[in-house]
């Protein structure tokens, strides 16, 4: 299977208890348009994904990250506009220094409280519901999960740890 490889991560305050999210504002034309997600995008060449993720953030959000955890792999065969497959890698930055921005040409971004990303109530991909639990977990442990998805919306959700 051919993939996209891309980042996703997750920005957490010093106590932990809020994350760096954006909301998707900025593009009408966006797949993601009007939903909060956490940071990142496709590798670049010649990148390994840690370099990706980090460029990923600082280029997002002017963060700087220190201390990043990897938090899972997802495959996503037909998820992209034209049905491409995505897998991404998704991290925990748990330390990061630098003063977040307020927005970027994506959108808005807001510390948002990890309960809140957790109850259902934010606007966001419906299928994220299924592996954020994973990346918030008290005890997290890594997972590997696939979810294809079929005309914008996932299909089915499975994983191992």
């Amino acid at each position: 299977m051919q993939a996209i490889l891309a980042t996703l991560g997750y920005v957490l305050s010093p106590d932990r208890r809020s994350v760096l999210m954006i909301r998707r504002d900025a593009r009408p034309d966006d797949i993601h348009h009007g939903y909060y997600n956490g940071l990142g995008g496709k590798l670049e060449p010649g990148e390994d994904i840690v370099t990706g993720l980090r460029r990923e953030i600082h280029e997002e959000a002017g963060l700087d990250c220190t201390e990043i955890d990897l938090a899972g792999t997802i495959s996503w065969p037909g998820f992209g506009r034209g049905g491409e497959n995505w897998f991404g890698f998704l991290f925990r930055v748990t330390a990061w220094t630098g003063t977040p921005y307020t927005a970027n040409p994506e959108g808005s971004l807001h510390w948002v409280d990890v309960a809140e990303v957790l109850s259902g109530n934010l606007p966001m991909w419906e299928s994220d519901r299924h592996f954020l639990p994973l990346v918030f977990a008290a005890s997290p442990q890594v997972f590997h999960g696939v979810m294809p998805f079929s005309s914008g919306k996932a299909t089915s959700w499975s994983y191992t740890l």
